[in-house]
């Protein structure tokens, strides 16, 4: 398939629009692939436009040539994207004019506070979230003699609720659970919840089908959106891939690289993954001919409703 770097849209173009946001911290492996397939089949089959981007806002995290190896992967596999590929990294001036009207409305405010001193101010050994809860130190002004490090935005009172198109109804009480929360870090750079806000907003993403491990930040970016006067998309947050010990396929629990040469198998393993009926003569499709399938037969409602499945 076709990479589209710079299409010309036309100005009867479809509104709904989905994307793909990998962080490059390794190559791309059987988890990022299923949520890549997940959110590229639910684009296609609604006419949508899917984009590109590489999610690199966390310099320290980011590895020299990841996003160029998933790059070539994702090519190698078939996909196609609209547009250029985005780059968190190169989008600093967008997050801190966001910030400033943040600034502007009093919903952020400067913290001094390290991570030890709120660990060490926890009366709870678990939060629903099981994160750390700030406790509120400097929302009224950072006490004498600290300087301050990190600019957290005011979590507000209420439940923030929406329905998610696989894990259901979710509600999550930002004070209680996370606290007021940092979307600008004390070593200076954005924090991914502010980052996917506002580039989500900007590319008019409609559509987000991501792993379901994201499911507890969506509350915060959600409280963002509103903040900034920016639309709410659709969400769908698709089962996680895990290891034999239920943990998390990534680069930390040695996840192996999808090797574009076995493209037919990962794709095949994928649509599997995420419950679509493939049928066995596809066991020697190839690549384009498995996306035609895909396309004409991806129903979402088959995606099973699990936060994670072993990828056995």
């Amino acid at each position: 398939m076709r990479i589209r770097e710079n299409p010309q849209v036309p100005a009867n173009a479809p509104t709904r629009c989905g994307r793909f946001a990998p962080s490059p911290t390794g190559p791309l492996h059987f988890g990022s692939l299923v949520t890549a397939v997940a959110s590229f089949c639910e684009a296609r089959t609604h006419g949508a436009r899917w984009l590109l981007r590489i999610e690199d806002v966390d310099a320290p995290r980011t590895v020299r040539g990841a996003a160029d190896q998933q790059i070539s992967a994702l090519a190698a596999l078939g996909f196609e994207w609209d547009g250029p590929i985005v780059y968190q990294s190169r989008r600093t001036e967008a997050y801190v004019a966001a910030l400033e009207r943040l600034l502007a409305s009093a919903s952020v405010f400067p913290c001094a506070c390290t991570r030890k001193e709120i660990a060490d101010s926890q009366t709870r050994s678990m939060t629903p979230t099981d994160e750390l809860v700030y406790p509120g130190t400097c929302r009224n002004g950072i006490p004498p003699g600290r300087s301050p490090r990190a600019i957290r935005v005011r979590a507000g009172s209420g439940t923030i609720e929406f329905d998610d198109a696989l894990q259901g109804h979710i509600r999550q009480n930002l004070s209680n659970d996370i606290g007021d929360f940092v979307v600008r870090r004390a070593d200076g750079l954005f924090a991914y919840q502010l980052a996917v806000v506002v580039d989500d907003a900007e590319a008019g993403v409609t559509d987000i089908v991501r792993g379901a491990d994201l499911l507890g930040s969506t509350p915060r970016q959600i409280h963002l959106q509103r903040l900034l006067a920016y639309p709410l998309p659709r969400y769908a947050h698709v089962p996680v891939a895990v290891n034999q010990a239920g943990e998390k396929l990534s680069k930390k629990t040695l996840a192996p690289a999808i090797d574009p040469k076995d493209g037919p198998r990962a794709l095949l393993c994928a649509f599997s993954f995420l419950g679509q009926d493939v049928p066995g003569e596809l066991g020697r499709a190839s690549v384009n001919e498995l996306w035609q399938w895909a396309f004409a037969h991806w129903s979402l409602d088959r995606v099973p409703r699990l936060r994670s499945i072993h990828a056995g």
